[in-house]
């Protein structure tokens, strides 16, 4: 099939986060054994989605994993010119949610499968697809967990985050938390029998604030934009009506955090101040949605040396966004990030891959095949 064929066939099921993802991976699946290629299918403890790891090649050797993942984002908000789940062809550029971000990367990865398997593969290239990244890399370390079992500690991971096809060494990492706030409700005229959750969530609201402006003062690393960590409050929700005491509030907040830094432990200061409340009789809930570690790759390692020869393009030193990669780093494979489209296009509407894009990223898989020929 070719690279855009495959990917009218994943844009095609709405793998959207947090939702079943059984028909895409069945689909993957039967691909992969049409070559005789067996696909593992991971479940994950949610019981209704699963990540996928194949191999080409020997899997008691090292070799290096194509890493992406399957889910998307929602796909309802206004501006769609067509079916976001119907792949759109306009001349150079292919419309549909997932075509950068990343199902793009998948299709050129398939599509390089039969040239990967004509001949011997002196070392292994690895398929692994994940689920609800877009959920803060949830699906990926299961993957993870269960790798040894089925390959030798791989050589690198090279995860297909839309880049332009230029690879990234680095990017920050991501802590993500809900904090709910229950007081006690009651008529806006006695607000002494209250407890009003929306006038003492202002306390961590004051926190996060100061917390981010404190961040601006470093410490600093200059690759990233901005070149520090932040924090950033996203949602805040909370009363009924104006004249009833607000029982309930909660909000959510991210810390991005530079290399050096624990974005967990960016968020300590925000977390303090709302335990704090506690002594007044609030209710607290703080939930840590997600988290995933920043990556850093160093310009002078072999992976990054791989990918530059592989697309004539000098890597990136980061980029300011999250992706799995670090999670690759943290179990202690080399990681670095280089695949079709570009994210200035993911998450908006009439989303879309040039096919010039997907060409290329099919070319740099089907070479890095040409590699692990070689190598011995």
């Amino acid at each position: 099939m070719r690279t855009n064929d495959i990917l009218e066939k994943l844009v095609g099921f709405p793998s959207v986060v947090g939702t079943p993802n059984g028909d895409i991976i069945d689909w993957i699946s039967a691909y992969l054994s049409s070559f005789g290629i067996k696909a593992h299918v991971l479940a994950g403890p949610e019981g209704d989605r699963a990540n996928l790891f194949a191999t080409i090649g020997p899997a008691d050797r090292s070799g290096y994993i194509l890493s992406g993942h399957m889910d998307v984002v929602p796909a309802s908000e206004a501006g769609w010119e067509s079916d976001p789940f119907t792949l759109r062809a306009d001349d150079e550029k292919l419309y549909g949610r997932g075509t950068s971000d990343m199902k793009g990367f998948l299709a050129a990865a398939l599509a390089a499968v039969p040239a990967l398997v004509t001949a011997p593969l002196s070392r292994p290239i690895h398929l692994a697809f994940s689920y609800d990244e877009e959920a803060g890399c949830r699906g990926v370390p299961h993957l993870l967990a269960r790798l040894p079992e089925f390959c030798a500690p791989p050589l690198g991971a090279i995860i297909g985050e839309p880049s332009g096809m230029r690879a990234i060494l680095a990017h920050k990492g991501k802590a993500a938390a809900r904090v709910a706030i229950k007081g006690r409700s009651g008529h806006s005229s006695r607000p002494d029998l209250g407890l009003n959750a929306i006038h003492a969530i202002t306390d961590i609201l004051q926190a996060a604030v100061a917390a981010a402006e404190e961040l601006t003062n470093g410490p600093f690393e200059r690759e990233f934009e901005p070149p520090y960590s932040s924090i950033s409050v996203g949602t805040i929700n909370g009363g009924q009506a104006v004249n009833v005491i607000p029982d309930l509030c909660a909000l959510e907040i991210e810390a991005r955090a530079i290399s050096s830094a624990d974005p967990q432990a960016l968020l300590a200061p925000v977390k303090a101040a709302a335990e704090a409340l506690t002594t007044r009789s609030f209710e607290i809930d703080w939930q840590l949605l997600s988290t995933y570690p920043a990556l850093l790759l160093a310009s002078e390692s072999p992976l990054a040396a791989l990918l530059e020869s592989l697309t004539g393009i000098t890597p990136l030193a980061a980029v300011s966004y999250g992706t799995e990669a670090g999670l690759y780093q943290q179990a202690g494979i080399d990681a670095i990030i280089c695949g079709p489209g570009d994210i200035a296009r993911a998450h908006k509407p009439n989303e879309f891959i040039l096919i010039s894009e997907l060409a290329a990223c099919q070319a740099m898989i089907e070479a890095l095949g040409q590699t692990c020929r070689r190598e011995t």
